[in-house]
């Protein structure tokens, strides 16, 4: 069974000027999110910032939101990591806090074969009850889970439940759907192709977009999840600058500038990122200003 169907927020984490994680502007995130019909809070991701979070304070924020959400809809963990035995014990405690799935990059740096992958996602996903969501971001990771390896683990490990694809390659997708013979739920990694994505057969998407306009995402979802592929079509095409100038810095470094134009007060990220500049925040203001969410 599908952990969720439609728009799952990769949510950021809100920091205070002196760079502790903002409770405060995190709950007031987490109910604008379940507000405005968001299916779903992915936390502690890359949006989130989990490279620059410690074990503890990660799995503080993974506790808060569980607690703050209440059951209203599902929380996702970000719980990757390129060390196996870490992703196992942060899964582990995830878990234990409540979380409904687990959100699993595959390992960076490292470079692992195929048969690698295998290998380390059945140990993580074989030491939790809850389903595992696996992560494909060949442009941060430097590698990728391709369609056969993502389809044997859907095949074999039975809480491996999905994957988020952010391949970029539309042709990857298809083989992956292809493959998998609906082993495994395919979400969107790429706000600017999630209709594309869903006509293949995804469910969702997994969103930055939906940090800043999480009716739009959601509404837009729904329409591909409905049929209504024409009206899906011309919301994505609406939301393409928008999604452009989200992305025309590092992630998430555009959408912490978007949500503090929005008033959150989500603060800057933490070193080694930076905030954004003035020629991006010219660019992302007009898209959010003609997009209509300024």
């Amino acid at each position: 069974m599908s952990i969720f169907k439609g728009a799952g927020v990769a949510l950021v984490t809100p920091m205070k000027e002196n760079g502790e994680v903002d409770y405060a502007s995190l709950e007031r995130l987490l109910e604008d999110q379940v507000a405005n019909g968001t299916d779903a809070i992915i936390s502690v991701g890359t949006t989130g910032e989990a490279p620059t979070l410690d074990d503890d304070e990660h799995l503080d924020v993974i506790r808060f939101c569980v607690q703050k959400v209440a059951g209203r809809i599902p929380v996702i963990a970000g719980t990757g990591s390129n060390n196996t035995a870490h992703a196992i014990m942060m899964s582990k405690e995830a878990q234990a806090a409540g979380a409904d799935g687990c959100l699993l990059v595959a390992p960076y740096y490292n470079k692992a074969t195929q048969e690698g992958l295998k290998q380390s996602f059945s140990a993580i996903a074989h030491a939790v009850d809850i389903p595992c969501i696996l992560y494909n971001v060949p442009s941060r990771t430097g590698t990728n889970i391709l369609p056969e390896t993502a389809a044997w683990l859907g095949k074999n490990v039975e809480n491996i439940a999905a994957v988020k694809e952010a391949s970029g390659n539309i042709s990857q997708v298809a083989e992956l759907i292809e493959k998998a013979e609906g082993s495994l739920d395919v979400y969107s990694g790429n706000d600017d192709q999630i209709v594309p994505v869903m006509s293949l057969g995804g469910i969702g998407v997994i969103s930055v977009l939906s940090n800043v306009a999480p009716r739009f995402t959601h509404d837009m979802t729904m329409h591909c999840l409905e049929g209504d592929y024409g009206t899906a079509a011309k919301e994505q095409l609406k939301a393409l600058e928008l999604c452009r100038s989200l992305f025309c810095e590092v992630n998430p470094i555009p959408v912490k500038a978007a949500l503090n134009m929005q008033g959150f007060a989500v603060g800057s990220p933490r070193l080694p990122l930076t905030e954004m500049t003035d020629a991006g925040k010219e660019r992302l203001r007009a898209a959010m200003t003609e997009f209509g969410i300024l």
